[in-house]
């Protein structure tokens, strides 16, 4: 909708419509792509003191104290001697030999166990200076590769003192070799690594491609991490009511003329246009935005699209976006074939995230 006319049955109640989504086209330098390798928006205050542990779940807590651990023993030498270096990593003589055994902790749990919270707060109460320090998910560390090269993304990365990895996840054999590669070259320059994921070091891959085949870089991957198990149940949905049902077209359309900062987009037309856009944008994508509003949400399509909705929700969530739509409930999104796929787990992440974000969004069409 990209007239300033009201849409039918709206009235008066902004001067010009909505911002579109789909009118987007975003550039994304690679500066910025290194720049945002912080913990998103939602993420800014978490520590691990703000983390409430399940007392029925001692995984919990035991995880928070390996984690604390693991932080404290971040700020030894090749820290100080890395804050010394240039963007290039020349400038010493030799990095300091890093220790034996694995040199990361790999936090694997279901939905909403409050294993991003943690990894969150480790990259806080790490020792070093945020530019010391990288957090982002898998995905955007694949873009920022695709954006600097490999041996530019290893030269400005080796200089930190930690990388965070949130929703580690091996979608093809290309990603499997390139991340194991990438992540030794960068033990081997004493980046110490954490990561989060629904799935265990040594299962990654399973069910999406040929695994077997690439076992050799999978058991490559393991080897650099202790993995810890975070058992419980989703937070999202704990003393939570079920996920609100879809809005009338209207009362979308209304709450988001009604709404400053929100967007207003079809559905269908939506996920044509992520096809356009490259998902290491889909940040960008919504800049600014203080909720997104979709009419007509139907079922995806192919596994393609449902993969590039998966990322943007996970944007829309790390900003903290509410999403009110009408048509089909979230939970109806992805065919039965799919959320028995092996991408189950990003669908069913995504689910829970979009769920959140519609709660967060009741608050949109009551009266003002």
């Amino acid at each position: 909708m990209s007239s300033s006319t009201p849409a039918p049955g709206v009235g008066a109640i902004a001067d010009a419509a909505p911002p579109s989504l789909c009118a987007r086209e975003p550039f994304v330098p690679a500066d910025r792509l290194v720049a945002e390798m912080v913990p998103p928006p939602r993420f800014d205050s978490v520590r691990f003191s703000t983390y409430i542990p399940d007392p029925n779940r001692p995984s919990q807590t035991q995880a928070v104290g390996v984690l604390e651990g693991f932080a404290g023993g971040l700020g030894g030498a090749h820290a100080v001697g890395s804050a010394k270096r240039g963007f290039l990593g020349f400038g010493r003589a030799k990095a300091p030999k890093t220790p034996a055994g694995p040199r990361g902790v790999y936090l694997d749990g279901g939905y909403g166990v409050g294993k991003t919270h943690l990894l969150a707060s480790l990259w806080h109460a790490t020792p070093a200076e945020p530019a010391l320090k990288a957090f982002g998910t898998f995905v955007e560390l694949t873009n920022l590769v695709g954006a600097l090269g490999f041996q530019q993304t290893v030269s400005t990365l080796s200089g930190h003192r930690l990388l965070c990895i949130d929703e580690f996840e091996l979608d093809d054999p290309g990603d499997t070799v390139l991340v194991s590669t990438l992540l030794g070259k960068l033990v081997d320059a004493g980046v110490a690594l954490a990561a989060t994921s629904n799935t265990l070091p040594g299962k990654l891959g399973e069910g999406r491609f040929a695994a077997a085949d690439f076992l050799r870089e999978i058991q490559g991957l393991s080897a650099h991490f202790r993995a810890l198990r975070i058992d419980g149940e989703d937070y999202r949905h704990r003393g939570l009511p079920e996920a609100p049902a879809p809005h009338s077209d209207q009362q979308v359309t209304k709450a988001a003329y009604a709404t400053p900062g929100a967007s207003l987009d079809d559905f269908p037309h939506l996920l044509d246009h992520l096809a356009k856009v490259h998902p290491s944008r889909y940040g960008a994508l919504t800049d600014g935005l203080k909720a997104v509003c979709l009419t007509d949400v139907r079922p995806i399509p192919d596994q393609s699209t449902a993969l590039r909705l998966v990322v943007l929700a996970d944007r829309l969530y790390d900003r903290e976006v509410p999403v009110l739509a009408s048509g089909l409930p979230f939970d109806k999104l992805f065919s039965e074939e799919m959320l028995n796929g092996g991408y189950r787990k990003k669908y069913f992440r995504a689910i829970s995230r979009l769920t959140a974000l519609a709660r967060d969004a009741q608050r949109l069409t009551e009266p003002r």
